[in-house]
């Protein structure tokens, strides 16, 4: 059924192409760079880019606006003079790809401005704005031999990058970082910034990207990504580049990691491989981002209902295969990237294939209280684990353009996993008067398979009127997974005289079989109603269906587990159809844009225990209500209003009604009744940067309270210390969860220096029920931070950081205990440059917890690293470095949380203090004019 509804998708896809007669022209609006006045009267020429002969020449519009018609295909440059204001130019191309050229907005500059703030070094203009795009031209930057990528956008105003190479742009992260507007691995930012050489940058984009769907159709749907797009020099498509880096320490600590990458005009080649056990793992994976939480039924904003499984939750130990700062890692991985464009450009190809194994051992310690309304039970346990997880994932990407008004985009992604855990634990709980509960001990494995597949096909099509569009979306996931595992469990309970009162031992095998197929469909029309007013139409069609099986074994005869635990076992099997149909208006006028509107879903749901034929059907409808709002005072400055209110399902694991003893002293157990809950959510944004002050304003503000929500019902044996826990709503409480974040930075001239505030807030109420009574929990988390940063080119670069933080919790059933308590974190980074091609590197984070009710005991953690290295040749193509890492040997994790009557503390072991010496190689044979292949 799977490949019957792609290929008819297809089919009709193909069927509706068509091909429309090319009409070259150029348009766009004149405005001054505050963009309180257009520029009417404004002179427009095109010229020829070969001889610069004049070919086309008009005046603006009253209102700035100009269109300019009845151009040949071929390259050439527009420029614009207004009195006063200093001359704009832009090369531009027109041909099949391109027919019409619309530059926007176009912001002209007063000259007596550009004296004063002076954001042009020689001919070369360092910065210019487009629309909502600010473009950095690399040549207006200082740029030495092999810098990286991250050297250049250092030096950009109102862009930050940290030690570890995260960027910060306009108060938010970018996390997407492209080459030549196409997927470079795509998961890591960090492998493009700092293994791409700066001196092969031509400009470096800014924008917030936006999802296929709001591109094409032009309506905002509220998904945008910080993006930066590293567009290259002509010459420098052309030819090989690469790194190797080669690392020894002393306790058994090493690192390497290389790369390759071959360039031409069409294709791009890239390999890399690392081997490491310092915490460098190569690209992170983003094989989950199909799949929620293991039997999740979700819905989207586009008001599709989803069901996923997940192999992980099968009532055993799972690891996700990512490195978390818990434990010592030890990572191999390796992978390619191939890319190429044929056709005019009218069709390209995007491949990825990785490849990697991890393994991380460690051990964790965790404390509880438990505040129960007459009592409060404290218990400590720890973990030691080993877990290690195989991987490898293959993708593509296929884009065609059918011709001038349609298009075809065509992905699909496999990925095998296999993941192992073996963990051991240790539990003790004593009572108020310290007098000993009850002891664990138990050990758990875990084996699990699992095979991942996507696909989707996404086809657009421009009709005949301006505005008037249809997108067709399809979609196919499939996931299976298999797992098996034993549980070997000692629990001993004990009376109020420390005396053994009695022990239950455990000893079982658990296999789990998950299957899972899910296929989406979309159809979406959009109709202009005015030239201000268009109107959005969605139908969508979906199809579930899913078996989760679990079985428990116990044994006949010692190693021999053949006896089925019915309490403990289920085979569940989910079916799902739904139909969805959504409708917005998009109102867009001037400096504002309003989109409003709902999407509902009308959901057929059965689950059928086959253990005992035993079926649910449920049918429901959900509501999805939209209004997105955005004010752009001007072109570096908006302001966002959104509010999305949507319905959860509960989860497999929330439904499914048998027991879960993966901890004994903790059993879970499902409850088919529970209903949906449905979530109000409102955010508020705003942001403002002055190019040539180097100022940034963020602030941002969010709150969502939940209806009916999914909680807790834990029943507590005061005598054994044992808790059971049951879903179930919760009908006369609203919880709710606010945050508030502001950030102000701008570049003091006279100094050079870059300067900021930060201020975060944040809280939640929730509810759960303990032994049926009915407890709050309140938290609240304030902190504060200023920072400060200097950056002079081949001298240094210092940046700096401190602040405070204080957390308030509370509980309704035991108001006398809390988890208050403060804080400050502060950290520093510095290099400097010195003679002789010799750097010295530092930086230090120091966090300081004080004590609380609770936990009894100061936290107090600096970690120092530093390092000196020695370039050598006029390039600088191999660097020699001596690095240490934890040079206070005080690196360890902790966490504190707070929830319903449960406050936690956690610390886990990590990487601590080693010394490292390392050799960095680099190779580069780039330049000539790009060859055509």
């Amino acid at each position: 059924m799977k490949i019957t509804f792609l290929s008819i998708a297809l089919l009709v896809l193909f069927s509706l192409t068509g091909y429309a007669q090319s009409n070259y022209a150029v348009k766009g609006v004149a405005v001054d760079t505050s963009e309180k006045k257009t520029l009417s009267n404004t002179s427009i020429m095109v010229l020829n880019a070969k001889d610069s002969v004049l070919r086309k020449f008009t005046r603006a519009a009253g209102d700035g606006s100009f269109s300019i018609t009845g151009l040949e295909a071929g390259k050439f440059i527009l420029v614009m003079t207004y009195p006063d204001y200093a001359d704009y130019t832009e090369n531009f191309t027109l041909d099949e790809k391109q027919a019409t050229y619309d530059f926007g907005k176009i912001s002209l500059i007063l000259k007596s401005r550009l004296l004063k703030d002076v954001i042009i070094k020689g001919q070369t203009t360092a910065i210019k704005i487009k629309g909502d795009t600010t473009e950095f031209n690399a040549k207006a930057y200082v740029i030495q031999p092999n810098d990286r990528v991250e050297d250049l956008i250092k030096q950009f105003p109102g862009i930050q990058v940290d030690k570890d190479g995260k960027i910060t742009a306009q108060g938010k992260t970018v996390e997407k970082v492209l080459v030549d507007g196409e997927e470079f691995f795509g998961d890591d930012p960090t492998l493009v910034t700092k293994n791409l050489r700066a001196d092969m940058v031509d400009k470096v984009q800014l924008y917030d990207k936006k999802s296929d769907q709001a591109t094409f159709t032009g309506i905002d749907d509220g998904v945008k990504t910080k993006t930066l797009n590293i567009k290259l020099k002509e010459d420098k498509k052309n030819g090989y580049f690469g790194k190797v880096d080669a690392g020894i320490g002393n306790r058994g600590f090493y690192q390497g990691q290389g790369m390759y990458n071959r360039f031409t005009a069409k294709q791009k080649f890239a390999a890399y491989t690392t081997d490491a056990n310092t915490g460098k793992t190569g690209l992170s994976w983003n094989d989950n981002t199909k799949y929620g939480d293991s039997g999740n039924v979700s819905v989207d904003e586009n008001g599709g209902v989803s069901i996923f499984f997940s192999g992980a939750d099968d009532g055993l130990d799972s690891f996700s295969g990512n490195y978390d700062g818990r434990g010592i890692p030890k990572a191999t991985t390796g992978g390619f990237h191939y890319d190429v464009k044929w056709g005019k450009d009218n069709q390209s190809l995007n491949v990825n294939y990785k490849i990697g194994q991890l393994n991380v051992d460690g051990a964790s310690r965790t404390q509880t209280q438990n505040n129960q309304q007459d009592n409060v039970f404290n218990s400590d346990a720890t973990q030691n684990f080993n877990n290690s997880m195989f991987r490898q994932k293959l993708d593509f990407i296929y884009q065609v353009k059918l011709d001038t008004t349609a298009t075809l985009k065509i992905t699909a992604d496999g990925t095998y996993k296999n993941g192992k855990t073996n963990s051991d634990y240790n539990s003790t709980t004593l009572r108020s008067d310290s007098s000993l509960l009850n002891t664990n001990k138990r050990k758990v494995t875990n084996d699990e398979v699992t095979h991942l597949f996507n696909t989707s096909v996404f086809y657009t099509k421009k009709l005949k009127k301006k505005g008037r569009t249809f997108s067709a979306l399809f979609s196919e996931a499939v996931n299976n997974a298999d797992s098996k595992g034993y549980l070997h469990s000692n629990t001993g309970y004990y009376n109020t005289s420390n005396l053994s009162d009695s022990a239950r031992a455990i000893d079982q095998y658990n296999t789990n079989i998950v299957r899972n197929t899910v296929f989406n469909s979309n159809l979406t029309y959009t109709e202009p109603l005015s030239k201000s007013v268009s109107l959005s139409l969605n139908y969508g069609f979906n199809i579930n269906n899913g078996t989760t099986d679990r079985r428990v074994y116990k044994q006949s005869s010692p190693g021999v587990y053949n006896v089925l635990d019915d309490t403990l076992s289920n085979n569940y099997k989910l079916n799902q159809l739904s139909n969805q149909l959504g409708l917005s208006l998009n109102y867009k006028t001037g400096k504002s844009t309003l989109n409003f509107g709902t999407q509902a879903s009308d959901v057929a749901f059965t689950q059928t225990d086959q253990f005992t034929d035993i079926s649910y059907k449920r049918h429901f409808i959900n509501w999805n209500p939209h209004i997105r709002y955005q004010y752009k005072p001007s072109t570096q400055s908006s302001l966002y209003f959104n509010y999305y209110g949507y319905t959860s399902q509960p989860t497999i694991n929330q439904i499914q009604p048998v027991k879960n003893n993966t901890d004994p002293l903790n059993i879970l157990l499902g409850n088919p009744g529970l209903d949906p809950s449905f979530t109000h959510s409102v955010n508020l944004y705003y942001y403002s940067y002055k190019v040539l002050s180097g100022q940034d304003i963020n602030f941002g503000a969010g709150y969502s309270q939940t209806a009916n929500q999914i909680t807790n019902n834990t029943s507590f044996d005061a005598t054994s210390g044992k808790s059971t826990t049951q879903y179930v709503n919760l009908s006369n409480k609203t919880p709710y969860n606010y945050n508030f974040w502001g950030s102000i930075g701008r570049k003091i001239s006279p100094l050079d220096v870059n300067v900021g505030l930060d201020l975060n807030l944040n809280g939640s109420k929730s509810y759960g029920y303990t032994n049926n009574l009915l407890n709050s929990s309140t938290s609240n988390y304030y902190s504060g931070s200023i920072r400060i940063g200097k950056y002079v080119k081949d001298k240094f670069d210092i940046s700096g950081s401190i602040g405070p933080h204080y957390s308030i919790s509370k509980s309704s059933l035991q108001t006398q205990v809390n988890n208050n308590g403060g804080g400050f974190n502060t950290s520093g980074y510095f290099t400097v440059y010195l003679p002789a091609k010799i750097s010295l590197s530092s930086n230090i984070d120091y966090n300081y917890t004080a004590k609380t009710a609770t936990f009894n005991n100061d936290f107090k953690v600096a970690i120092l690293n530093a390092s000196i290295s020695k370039a050598f040749f006029k390039d600088r193509t191999l660097n020699i470095s001596i690095s240490g890492n934890d040079l206070l040997d005080q690196n360890r994790g902790i966490s504190r949380n707070a929830y319903n009557n449960l406050i936690t503390q956690d610390t886990y072991t990590t990487i601590k203090r080693y010394f490292m010496c390392s050799v960095i190689w680099d190779f580069n044979v780039m330049g000539g004019s790009a060859v055509k292949k």
